[in-house]
């Protein structure tokens, strides 16, 4: 368990080194995405990213286990 917990900080550390560079290559403003602009309000959403993040974590854990 100690391990599985080490390794998904080391993963979260890294997506949050690359994050940058993901917005860049269009990460977080994927169709899908809810983004509301009003007067006071900013509202965003990322549905499309969390989706595509969560299954690329799935995929690591999976290939992990392997």
């Amino acid at each position: 368990m100690s391990r599985f917990l080490i390794l998904l900080g080391a993963v979260l550390i890294l997506v949050g080194i690359l994050w940058p560079l993901l917005q860049k290559a269009g990460l977080g403003q994927l169709p899908g995405d809810i983004v509301i602009h009003r007067d006071n309000l900013h509202f965003y959403f990322p549905l499309t990213t969390s989706i595509l993040v969560s299954i690329l974590i799935s995929l690591l854990i999976w290939l992990f286990r392997k």
